[in-house]
């Protein structure tokens, strides 16, 4: 049913989605859809869910590469998957995080983006030794945010992504969090463990 949900929220949107139609594309009775799902609000929140499971999936495995040595790395990739679930998830450029629905699809208390820098962090902070949890979450959540504007921006421009736009959007994320994390005011002894200049893009 969630597969279902995914191709008919690219076809009709949020708003054009009914558990009728759900119901039909799934084959199966409409009973069914409510036995699991109340409305179809509940549908896209789980179909959400899966789609951020995946997306830390994705980057697990990519920062499991030995190819990663700072913590840029880390960056760019989450940059590039979100970029890649635009392109090839169905149901994602139209749902996104859930935004689309409620800004507090994933969590209760947590604005869905936020949900989404808290995980990078995790991540980081476990792949790279990144520290100084809080001042990191929060850098997190004003890239992602502006991470999130700008690749929005790239796919109304271009269906596949208009690719100036998503290059300035890596270095402007890149420069951004390299100034939090690392520059000579950000802390850098609790903050980060990389001492090193990230790379131009």
């Amino acid at each position: 049913m969630l597969d279902a949900c995914a191709e008919l929220v690219d076809e009709v949107g949020y708003e054009g989605l009914t558990t009728t139609l759900l119901a039909e594309r799934a084959e199966v009775a409409i009973g069914s859809v409510y036995q699991f799902f109340p409305d179809k609000r509940a549908i896209v929140q789980a179909l959400t869910l899966r789609t951020m499971e995946s997306y830390l999936q994705r980057l697990d495995e990519r920062f499991a590469s030995d190819e990663m040595t700072h913590w840029w790395d880390g960056v760019d990739a989450g940059i590039d998957e979100y970029i890649t679930m635009h392109r090839t998830v169905p149901g994602f450029r139209t749902l996104h995080f859930g935004d689309v629905v409620d800004l507090h699809l994933l969590d209760e208390q947590r604005d869905n983006n936020g949900v989404i820098a808290d995980q990078l962090a995790r991540v980081l902070t476990e792949r790279f030794g990144l520290t100084d949890v809080p001042k990191l979450r929060f850098v997190l959540e004003i890239a992602v945010e502006a991470a999130d504007a700008l690749i929005k921006l790239a796919f109304r421009r271009k269906s596949d992504g208009d690719e100036r736009v998503l290059l300035e959007a890596k270095a402007l994320i890149r420069e951004y969090l390299h100034r939090q994390v690392d520059g000579p005011d950000s802390g850098r002894s609790t903050v980060g463990k990389q001492a090193e200049v990230a790379p131009a893009v």
